[in-house]
């Protein structure tokens, strides 16, 4: 085995680690993660998440967009430690990530358990108001036809 070959496989392992969950399936969880991975990496006003999610829901990209923003204020705000998020181009998520998507997810249908993965997420007890923030951006993907989906 090449030294090269040793290399790549030490960095192939090292990313699933890192990295251990694949891209989500559903098209509409991978708008919000772009856009999520947009607005923690660079601000809340990112361009490129506003235009990927105007280019997705069309004239009614105004609320996902807000409420998305506030979301990503809420988790910012009220989380005890760092929530990981990978690069925009990454094809694999981080546990944080694949969390978040599950919340938005089962919001609406399992609430107790997207309580739990939102307080593990946070590493805090009173999630209330980010949960809110959740239900409200599943609620505006699913209002616009895009249900975001595990």
């Amino acid at each position: 085995m090449t030294d090269a070959n040793r290399f790549a496989g030490t960095t192939l392992a090292s990313m699933t680690t890192v990295l251990p969950h694949p891209l989500p399936p559903c098209e509409n969880a991978r708008i919000a993660l772009f856009a999520m991975r947009r607005m923690g990496a660079n601000g809340l006003g990112d361009a490129r998440a506003a235009h990927t999610l105007f280019t997705a829901f069309g004239q009614g990209f105004r609320r996902p967009l807000i409420l998305m923003r506030a979301l990503m204020a809420d988790l910012a705000g009220s989380a005890a430690g760092t929530i990981a998020i990978a690069p925009c181009c990454c094809a694999r998520m981080t546990p944080a990530e694949a969390a978040l998507l599950s919340i938005l997810a089962r919001i609406e249908t399992a609430p107790d358990t997207a309580r739990l993965l939102m307080t593990d997420l946070l590493g805090v007890r009173r999630v209330d108001g980010v949960l809110t923030s959740a239900a409200a951006v599943a609620a505006a993907f699913a209002d616009e036809g895009r249900p975001v989906t595990g």
